[in-house]
C-alpha cells in the first residue's frame, strides 16, 4: 500500500515519463471524479441541495490540494489575530482522527473540553482550544456542530472553520486557500493529480446575499504564486513540558536530545531544529496524526523535542517532553482584507435549527 502511495505521489509532482504515464492512464478516473464534484457543487450553488447559513460570519481555510499543507498553524494565527483585534471567536473542526461513538446521536459532533483526549476530539481541535482558548467544536456536520456552538457560546461573533474547502453543506463568508512548496503538483484532479478540485476554483456565491465569496491564497512553503500571500513560519527559541516549564533550545548545547513529529512533513520539523543548533542524536517520523499511546522513548537518546501538536497526545504517557511551537505570521494586507470583509460579512441574528433566535 506505500508503495502505490509513494508512486501516485511522485507521479503528482514528478516530471519522469513514467510519472506522466501514470497519470495519465489514471486520466479517465480522475475526469469522473471531476465530473461529480462540479455536479455536487453546482447542485449547491443552484439551491437544489441547500447550504445551511450560520447566525455569525464563517470563515473557512482549507486547501485542494491531498496532504497536509499547514492549514492549523493558519487558523490559530487567525484566531489570535481576530481575537486581538477584539472579535470573540469560535472555531469549528470535522476532528480527523478522532474515535467515532457509536452509541453517540447523529450527527456526532461534540465540544472540546479541558478533559477531552484527542482520541475524543481529534488532535488539531485539541491543540487549537488548548493554545487560543477559544471554544472549539467538533463534527462531520460543520453546520450542526456552529449551531451547537453558537447555543453554548451566545457571545461568539465570528467562526472560524479549520478545513472544509469542499464542505458546501456549510455556507461561507471567506474562504482561504492554503498551498504548500508543491503549487497544484501536475494540475489533475485525483486520482491522477493532487487536486480535491479544479484549479483554479470558478466564483461562489453566498446564498443568503447572492454576494461573491471573497478568497484569498496563502503559501506556506515554496516559491510564493503570483496573487498569493506569502506565510512566515519559524520555530519559537523555546520549549515548554507539560506543566507550563520552559526552556531556551540553545540551553541543550551540543547535550544531544532526540526528536519525534507526527505531522505531514515530520524532516521539516527536524531540519528546523538542526537550524537552531539543536544536535539530533535520533528521530522519529510518524505518520499523521499518529496514534502515540504506547510509544517507547529511550532515555538514552537525551530529552525528547516534539512539535506541539504530538505533545497534547503525547503528554498524557511522557509530560516531560517538550514542546517546540511553530510561530506563524500572515502578512498585514491579508489580515486587513479579512478584517474588511468580516465586517461587511455581519448580518442580522437568525433562526437556530431549534427555532429560537440565536443571541
Amino acid at each position: 500500500m506505500n508503495a502505490v502511495r509513494h508512486a501516485l505521489m511522485q507521479a503528482w509532482v514528478g516530471q519522469r515519463a513514467r510519472d506522466r504515464v501514470l497519470a495519465a492512464c489514471l486520466w479517465p478516473i480522475s475526469a469522473l471524479f471531476g465530473a461529480l464534484v462540479w455536479l455536487r457543487r453546482t447542485l449547491y450553488q443552484l439551491g437544489v441541495l441547500k447550504q445551511r447559513v450560520l447566525p455569525v460570519p464563517v470563515l473557512v481555510v482549507g486547501n485542494v490540494l491531498v496532504g497536509g499543507v499547514g492549514k492549523t498553524p493558519i487558523v490559530m494565527a487567525l484566531v489570535q489575530h481576530l481575537t486581538q483585534q477584539g472579535w470573540r471567536v469560535g472555531v469549528l473542526s470535522r476532528g480527523y482522527g478522532r474515535q467515532r461513538d457509536a452509541q453517540a446521536p447523529q450527527p456526532d459532533i461534540r465540544p472540546v473540553l479541558a478533559s477531552s483526549t484527542a482520541e475524543d476530539v481529534g488532535d488539531e481541535p485539541l491543540l487549537i482550544a488548548r493554545s487560543c482558548h477559544v471554544p472549539v467544536w467538533v463534527g462531520s456536520d460543520r453546520a450542526s456542530a456552529g449551531f451547537a456552538l453558537l447555543e453554548q457560546h451566545p457571545d461568539v461573533q465570528v467562526l472560524v472553520c479549520d478545513d472544509g474547502l469542499q464542505h458546501w453543506p456549510l455556507a461561507r463568508d471567506i474562504e482561504l486557500c492554503v498551498f504548500d512548496e508543491r503549487g497544484v503538483g501536475n494540475g489533475h484532479l485525483l486520482p491522477a493529480g493532487p487536486l480535491r478540485e479544479p484549479w483554479p476554483r470558478s466564483a461562489w456565491r453566498h446564498p443568503s446575499t447572492g454576494n461573491e465569496v471573497p478568497m484569498w491564497v496563502v503559501q506556506t512553503a515554496g516559491q510564493t504564486a503570483p496573487g498569493a500571500f506569502a506565510v512566515q513560519r519559524a520555530l519559537a527559541s523555546f520549549a515548554r513540558q507539560a506543566d507550563g516549564t520552559q526552556r531556551n533550545l540553545q540551553s541543550w548545547g551540543n547535550t544531544p536530545v532526540q526528536a519525534l513529529a507526527g505531522i505531514a512533513k515530520p524532516e521539516v520539523f527536524f531540519d528546523m531544529l538542526r537550524a537552531h543548533g539543536v544536535q539530533l542524536a535520533h528521530t522519529q517520523a510518524l505518520p499523521d496524526h499518529a496514534d502515540v499511546r504506547g510509544l517507547t522513548l529511550n532515555p538514552a537518546w537525551g530529552d525528547v523535542l516534539c512539535t506541539e501538536k504530538d505533545a497534547v497526545k503525547l503528554w498524557a504517557q511522557h509530560p516531560q517532553a517538550w514542546a517546540v511551537p511553530l510561530l506563524t505570521e500572515l502578512p498585514e494586507p491579508l489580515l486587513h482584507a479579512i478584517d474588511l470583509a468580516l465586517k461587511a460579512a455581519q448580518r442580522p441574528k437568525l433562526s437556530s435549527p431549534h427555532g429560537h433566535k440565536t443571541a
